[in-house]
């Protein structure tokens, strides 16, 4: 398990992070982001579909639970479970399948933590109460592959 703190100041730099991050994950890659609303998670989605030139198309999944985007031969799918009660739905959507056939992001992981793969990246957003446009970014990885993947990020 490796970790990585990071402090952004601003949408823009959470943004730029999501855009570095974005160009180290390949397909099978799992990212769970955990934190407030309002704290940085759809943003730093947002530099991870500006990597692969997708910025355009991002839209929120809270009502359909999961988007996907395609680029080349890769698809990203942007998960919401919010709205779900627990990791059974998660399930009854087929949403276990989905780890292998593409980059998986999980906004609100933390609901489904039984249903995640054994190994993914968990990304926890913090509000800086000393400055309302920061974020304390934790970065932990769960697993040899998540290990290095940080490790290189650094």
């Amino acid at each position: 398990m490796e970790k990585l703190k990071i402090i952004s100041n601003s949408e823009e730099e959470t943004l730029n992070i999501g855009i570095k991050l974005g160009s180290l994950l390949k397909i099978g890659n799992t990212v769970v982001l955990t934190g407030d609303l309002g704290s940085g998670k759809t943003k730093l989605t947002e530099g991870i579909l500006t990597y692969y030139k997708l910025e355009e198309e991002i839209s929120s999944p809270t009502f359909t639970i999961v988007n996907e985007y395609i680029k080349d031969d890769i698809k990203i799918f942007h998960f919401d479970v919010y709205r779900l009660e627990d990791s059974s739905e998660f399930y009854a959507i087929g949403g276990d399948e989905y780890f292998e056939k593409g980059i998986c992001i999980i906004e609100w992981g933390e609901l489904i933590q039984d249903a995640l793969p054994q190994e993914y990246l968990h990304i926890k957003f913090e509000r800086d109460n000393n400055n309302e446009n920061s974020r304390i970014i934790n970065i932990i990885s769960y697993g040899n592959k998540y290990d290095c993947l940080l490790n290189n990020f650094k």
